[in-house]
Formats: structure tokens, sequence, C-alpha cells
């Protein structure tokens, strides 16, 4: 049995000749084969061209940084050798030709893709058949639904994911797992099916802080290891309730307010975003909804009876709102990178709950994307913690925040901050 299911764990005991990548992707699919009939976190697998590709790796030098790891694939993101559904009957048989950039990448430094994870419809609110890994009754969270839950389970320690407005970060606060959301455009989203392109990030879903930075190293080239494994305490940590805060659960407000009892020695400071700052909250779903009537313009045309009510809203809205509102939501982009960066001049990250509270019940829905909506107009990177629990022990997250292009200092930052809820 493989001892520790983590990417940096299996990539090590590969590299020391301890575990062969096909044992690590036998013992995935073993993993999946447990769970799943419950989890229903995948949409397509592939058991023999995943265990073909790890006896090839087996047989051949080291190829990158993700040798014999496995993972999973966002259903939004093409694969050549599986189809691509983007959780929609109108892509049901849709088989790409090629992979998405991400994918092919993952693929050149050793990843082993045993899988489609599920997504909602479009990367939007329309929820498919997964469950939370913690408890069925709940929602996995949202889009990034079947990377989160087939992570969390310990089916795969690492899958892709996308975040437009929250569906990273959220999903992985749910399933108590990190999501790190990188600075916007680090990942190239070519072959990603878009909903918002000005909004959509590529990120990734892992088992710990160092997992997620192996993932984004190995596909952007970006030093990540080694601000991982430093995991150095932040000179200043800026604690940040948000604009959202009075929609927080008692039990997310409770769990935050404590943090500094675990965070011994480090210098917390209150931030209060000022009011501009949420009134650009409303901007990012105009902006969204504008964008993806664009994206989605020949679903909408040509397909408009298979889209889901929730989405058919969404275009609505986006076709009836004017290219000069659109600009004037988007002017007020640079504004909020005015704020943030005043705020980041005395801190060196930011603190703020991942999501409301902890996963609602699935007839809820996949959760609101509130506390995340504003990093992701911002742009800037965002990596959900987990450690934090509520009195029934069901996952509750917070993420770490840092100023564009600071990617490096996020994951240190987290690093350091996962070790500290750990305990």
């Amino acid at each position: 049995m493989i001892e520790d299911n983590s990417a940096i764990g299996i990539r090590r005991r590969i590299a020391a000749g301890a575990l062969s990548a096909e044992a690590a992707v036998r013992q995935a699919f073993e993993r999946i084969d447990k769970r799943e009939a419950v989890l229903q976190a995948w949409v397509a697998l592939a058991r023999e061209p995943a265990i073909a590709a790890a006896r090839a790796l087996d047989r051949g030098p080291d190829t990158g940084l993700l040798h014999g790891v496995p993972i999973g694939i966002k259903d939004i993101m093409a694969t050549h050798d599986l189809p691509t559904r983007c959780g929609s009957p109108i892509y049901r048989d849709w088989q790409p030709p090629h992979d998405a950039a991400v994918v092919a990448l993952a693929r050149r430094a050793g990843a082993l893709v045993v899988g489609k994870t599920v997504t909602t419809e479009f990367a939007y609110f329309g929820a498919g058949p997964t469950v939370n890994p913690h408890d069925a009754a709940r929602t996995p969270g949202g889009s990034s639904s079947g990377s989160a839950a087939a992570v969390g389970a310990g089916m795969v320690p690492l899958a892709t994911g996308t975040q437009t407005a929250g569906s990273i970060v959220r999903p992985a606060a749910f399933c108590g797992i990190v999501g790190y959301k990188p600075s916007f455009g680090l990942i190239d989203p070519a072959g990603v099916k878009p909903l918002a392109v000005t909004l959509d990030t590529i990120g990734v879903l892992g088992a710990s802080v160092a997992d997620v930075a192996l993932f984004v190293e190995a596909v952007t080239g970006l030093d990540l290891r080694a601000a991982a494994e430093r995991a150095d305490r932040p000179r200043r940590i800026g604690l940040c309730r948000s604009p959202a805060w009075d929609a927080a659960s008692a039990e997310m407000q409770a769990a935050f307010l404590s943090l500094p009892g675990r965070l011994a020695g480090a210098e917390l400071v209150e931030c209060e975003l000022p009011a501009e700052v949420a009134a650009v909250l409303a901007a990012q779903k105009r902006i969204m909804a504008f964008e993806a009537a664009h994206a989605l313009a020949y679903e909408a045309d040509a397909q408009w009876p298979r889209l889901s009510p929730k989405l058919q809203e969404l275009l609505t809205e986006g076709r009836a709102t004017s290219r000069a509102d659109y600009a004037r939501d988007r002017a007020l982009v640079p504004r909020l990178a005015a704020a943030l960066d005043a705020i980041f001049a005395g801190v060196d990250v930011l603190i703020s709950p991942s999501a409301a509270g902890v996963a609602p019940l699935r007839e809820a829905g996949t959760g609101d994307p509130l506390f995340n909506r504003l990093w992701t107009l911002a742009g800037t990177p965002a990596i959900n913690v987990p450690g934090l629990r509520d009195p029934a022990g069901l996952p509750l997250g917070v993420q770490v925040v840092a100023p564009v292009g600071r990617d490096a200092a996020a994951i240190e930052a987290a690093a350091w901050l996962e070790k500290r809820l750990a305990g």
C-alpha cells in the first residue's frame, strides 16, 4: 500500500525506487472503486490508458516534476483521449482531437491522467451528481465539484480546476483540501471551455500546499516548490473579514476570530477594505454575465432548450447588458487594484474566509461565492487552507491572498498557515 498518497510523497517514493508509476495509478483506481458509487466524482475514467502510460514511464527515465503522479482533469478541459462534456448534454459525445494546454503540460511533466472529473454546467451553477466526501447529503461546491470531491476522498492527490467567481477556493473549503487559484493568466487557458474571458482562471486542487505548488511549477516553470518548503511566517498578516462578513455563519465567524490564538508569534493586523471595494462585487456578476453571453453564443442560439434555467437567466442578463455598461464595470478593476495595493503596502498577505460556512445541503445548491468574487476580479492568487472545523467536524476554510504576481509569497504563507492549522 502507498503510505503517503500526496503528490510529493508519491513522487519521492518513485524517485527512490520504492514505488512504481503503475503501482501508484493502480492504487488510485482502487481508491476510486471503493467510493465512486456514492461520491460520483468522475464523468469518465481512463483505466487502461493510464496503466499503459504508467508502464511506459516505468520503462524510461524520469520525465519531470509529476512523473507517475495520478491526476484528475476537470471536464471543461479538452483531452484528446477522453470525452469533454462540459457538464452539458450538448457535448455528451464530444471528443476533441487535442489536449488543453494545462493537460498537455501536465502530461509532459509525467502526470498520469486517470479520468475527467464532474463539473457544473459550463462551470456555472448547474450542479452535477457529485456529493461531498465528508457528508453525502451536502454539496462538494462548484464548479470544480468532481475535482474537489476526488481529492477530498483521497482518490487522487491532484485535480485541475477553474475559477470564474469562487469555483476552486469554495469547493476546496467545503471538501477540506487545498485549492489554489493562481494569479490571473499564470496557467495558459488554451483548450479550456470559456465562461468569462477576463475572469476564468486555471488552477488546481490538492492534498497539500506543497502538492499544488508542485503542480503549478510543473505547468508554468514558476519556482513554487521552494516557497512551499520554506513555509516561513510572513512579516505582517492582514486579517480581512471581507465585505461579505455579515453573511458568514456563526461557526465561520467564530473560527475566523479564533485565528489569532493559533498564529502565535505572527504580527497580525486587522484590515478593513474601503467601501468602494464592496461595490465592485456587483460589477463582477455583471461582467461575468456579459462575457458568458458572448462565450456561449453558439449554445444560446442553437441549443437554448438544452441549457438549464439558471444558465438561461445568466445569458439573458448578459445579452441585455450594453457594451457601454460593461466598459464602465471593467473600468472599476483598476480602482480595485489601487485599493488593494494600498492595503498590501502594509501587509505581506491577507487571510480571509473562503466561504460563508460549511458545505450547504445539496438541495440548497453549490454554495455562494460571495467570499471569492473580489479576489477573482482582482486577479490575485488565493489559496484555501484547510484545518478549521465546525462543532460537528465539517471543514471550514480560510484563504491566503497575496498581490497579483506574488504567487510564491502566497504559497509560502499558505504552507506556514497549513502547519499551524494542522495542529
